[in-house]
């Protein structure tokens, strides 16, 4: 018997037990179907996370504050209140960076006529549309002279426009609105960015950081400077004249701890590419759990058959069919199972990962690779657990066999 009538007989034994063969195809079609699914959430999330923290900024360097240890305990990162304006001034005076752009963040109420809505101030420098590569779709963002003057000027997110002028396209420049009972004239609208996980960045204001330190919260401290650096070769440079400029305006004695941190964009994604794939492995690997599971159940389906066909295999040994061909016979039809399973599975997940994509419930990233893994995996556990029942086949007794009832 050829390799091409072992596979005809292969699936006219699979096609007679129609619904019996689909039951054992589950696990492997589950399995496959969920290790697709997962690898693409897990990596549709790495670059989803990716382009965020990219879109943050060009050559971004984040300073943040230390962290505080009381009684030999750690309070945590940023857990310290040290940065200041003039640390921002000190950064902006060394000649590897391009911009200087610190940030502070409050909740406010905002009116404007008869609506009332309460939203994020976000306060910073002229310097932030370059530092944070953020551009302004109407009217301009305030200039350096306006941060000195603590003028009381206002550039909107969209969704601010939505909410306070009722639709996001409304033309708010000139208008004069009101942050905590305080006039702002608003002289730009800015691109929409859309949400970053829980975070809309069109819900914001942003106003001179002099005025919101000075007139409308007053504060002292910031939380962050985002710092961006001449170009990308000059990354190192730029961090070791940060640490060098805060270390001076903080007086800070050699071998003295610093009290703030510096954390680079390439270091926010490395970090953050490095959790996603070890989550998409745990996902994965749990997922292909069920391949083993299923591989079980070829083997139990392919005990039964070959229980239930002894009869046939004693007729065919007692006409000449060899010990290898039975073996062949057996093996072909587990790994048609499994390969079968594989197929189906990879296009429901496929599918799946298309379906929730298109619905936006979840950022998916369909590549080659998984898909060709969870197939030969799955052609992998046909041959290794239809081995068995079919050497079980192979070595029975003719004469037994002929006998069997």
């Amino acid at each position: 018997m050829n390799v091409f009538e072992s596979l005809r007989v292969a699936f006219r034994s699979v096609k007679s037990n129609t619904l019996r063969s689909i039951l054992t195809m589950l696990g492997i079609i589950i399995g496959v179907a969920a290790v697709i699914a997962m690898v693409a959430i897990g990596q549709g999330a790495t670059a989803s996370v990716s382009a965020r923290i990219q879109g943050l900024g060009s050559n971004l360097l984040i300073v943040r504050p230390g962290q505080a240890v009381q009684g030999g305990i750690k309070m945590g990162a940023a857990s310290l209140d040290t940065l200041t304006l003039n640390d921002a001034n000190a950064i902006a005076k060394q000649s590897s960076i391009a911009g200087v752009a610190p940030d502070i963040s409050r909740p406010a109420q905002v009116v404007y006529g008869d609506q009332n809505y309460a939203t994020s101030i976000e306060g910073t420098t002229a310097d932030y549309p370059l530092v944070r590569s953020t551009n302004v779709q109407s009217g301009r963002f305030f200039n350096k002279f306006e941060v000195n003057g603590e003028a009381n000027v206002a550039v909107l997110g969209t969704t601010v426009v939505q909410n306070l002028f009722g639709d996001a396209n409304a033309n708010p420049l000139g208008k004069v609105i009101e942050i905590n009972q305080m006039p702002f004239t608003v002289i730009g609208v800015l691109e929409s960015q859309g949400s970053q996980g829980v975070t809309n960045n069109d819900d914001r204001i942003i106003i001179p950081i002099t005025t919101e330190m000075n007139r409308l919260f007053t504060i002292n401290k910031i939380r962050t400077i985002f710092v961006s650096a001449k170009s990308a070769d000059l990354m190192n440079q730029a961090q070791f004249d940060i640490e060098a400029a805060m270390r001076a305006q903080h007086n800070l004695a050699p071998g003295q701890d610093d009290d703030f941190m510096i954390s680079s964009q390439a270091q926010i994604l490395t970090t953050a590419q490095n959790v996603n794939s070890v989550m998409t492995t745990l996902l994965a690997g749990t997922a292909a759990i069920s391949l083993i599971v299923g591989g079980i159940g070829i083997m139990n389906i392919m005990l039964v058959s070959v229980t239930e066909r002894t009869r046939e295999i004693g007729i065919r040994k007692a006409i000449g069919a060899t010990r290898g061909v039975i073996l062949t016979q057996f093996l072909i039809e587990s790994v048609m199972l499994s390969v079968l399973g594989g197929i189906i599975g990879i296009l429901l997940g496929v599918g799946l990962s298309l379906l929730l994509n298109h619905m936006g419930v979840i950022a998916t990233a369909i590549t080659l690779s998984p898909i060709l893994y969870a197939f030969f995996f799955s052609l992998l556990v046909g041959i290794v657990f239809g081995v068995y029942p079919a050497r079980k086949a192979a070595s029975l007794n003719p004469i037994d066999a002929l006998r069997y009832e």
